[in-house]
């Protein structure tokens, strides 16, 4: 059996709302009021963050903070990347807002340079602006587009300094790998929230998008197996889940909800059978804003998601996927 190392990071420098900083500790309060020693009873390690840069001028305007990022990309890889060299340990990473999943799959590539990466990405958002196109500058809309190295030149709104350039680039090369992902080993669920530029690069590069209505036509088991089928070349996955993919008459602590998401029931099914798969090497489970939300239900919502998710990665050897 596996052991889990929990790798937190309290970043929300690419958050347009304030607060995602607080969702790792509101997902050990949530622990705590369940009754449960999750906390306790898993290693656990600590990457720095670069929160202070909130309280600094904005000096790129289409990359907001980028300069942070960088920095933290380059610290959570390293964290990942030497995590994953002791096949007995299962990293998951409980970070703030999403921008920080770049510094993940980068760290994926760091173990596995070689091997061929499937990403599973749980969320309403498409999270693949690049500087060139994002209307907003934030950060955390840019992840994917990092590691698929996409600037999606064809649907360009935004004209760019060097700097601006120069700082994306090296972004795009953290890990020293890039691209890091070919867009067909990429699937969204439940992708609901898209900008013009995103649904044209969707559109152009033909990424699947499994809908919310057809998971729960087809149901979260045939749903999971026919992604796995689509991702069968690849030698390693990695299952990134934002909780804003969830309805937001549930909860609405997080910074961008949406409505018509998943049921509690949908999303926590999802991420026990995608941890089961031996092929999962990392979770990640992002963008819990305490501060937007009432009674921390968020959060306790996610932890219950998070403690069945890991005893699932933790027992991949008894699955048959």
């Amino acid at each position: 059996m596996k052991k889990a190392k929990i790798i937190l990071l309290r970043s929300e420098l690419g958050a347009g709302t304030r607060g995602a900083s607080m969702g790792v500790d509101a997902l050990k309060i949530a622990a705590i009021d369940l009754g449960s020693d999750y906390f306790r009873k898993h290693d656990e390690i600590e990457v720095s963050d670069e929160n202070w840069l909130l309280l600094e001028k904005i000096k790129f305007k289409y990359a907001k903070r980028i300069r942070g990022i960088i920095k933290i990309y380059e610290r959570l890889a390293k964290t990942v990347a030497r995590t994953l060299k002791n096949p007995t340990v299962f990293p998951i990473v409980l970070a703030g807002d999403h921008s920080t999943a770049g510094g993940t799959i980068a760290g994926l590539k760091m173990a596995y340079p070689e091997g061929r990466l499937g990403v599973i990405w749980i969320d309403a958002h498409a999270d693949l602006h690049s500087p060139y196109t994002t209307p907003s500058g934030n950060m955390h809309g840019m992840p994917l587009a990092a590691a698929l190295g996409a600037d999606n030149l064809e649907s360009a709104s935004n004209k760019l300094d060097d700097k601006t350039i120069e700082l994306w680039e090296k972004l795009k090369n953290s890990g020293g790998i890039s691209p890091k992902l070919d867009f067909r080993d990429l699937v969204y669920i439940g992708v609901r929230d898209t900008e013009e530029q995103e649904d044209a690069i969707i559109e152009r590069q033909n990424i699947k998008n499994i809908s919310v209505k057809e998971l729960r036509t087809n149901g979260v088991e045939n749903t999971v197996n026919k992604v796995l089928e689509y991702l069968k070349e690849c030698d390693h996955l990695y299952v990134s889940f934002d909780v804003d993919s969830i309805d937001p008459s549930i909860s609405v602590g997080t910074g961008t909800p949406v409505p018509n998401g998943l049921r509690i029931k949908e999303a926590k099914e999802l991420m026990i059978r995608f941890a089961s798969c031996p092929k999962l090497r990392c979770f990640e489970i992002v963008e819990i804003n305490p501060t937007l939300d009432t009674e921390n239900h968020m959060a306790e919502t996610a932890f219950k998601i998070l403690e069945a998710a890991t005893d699932a990665a933790l027992n991949q050897e008894n699955n048959e996927h």
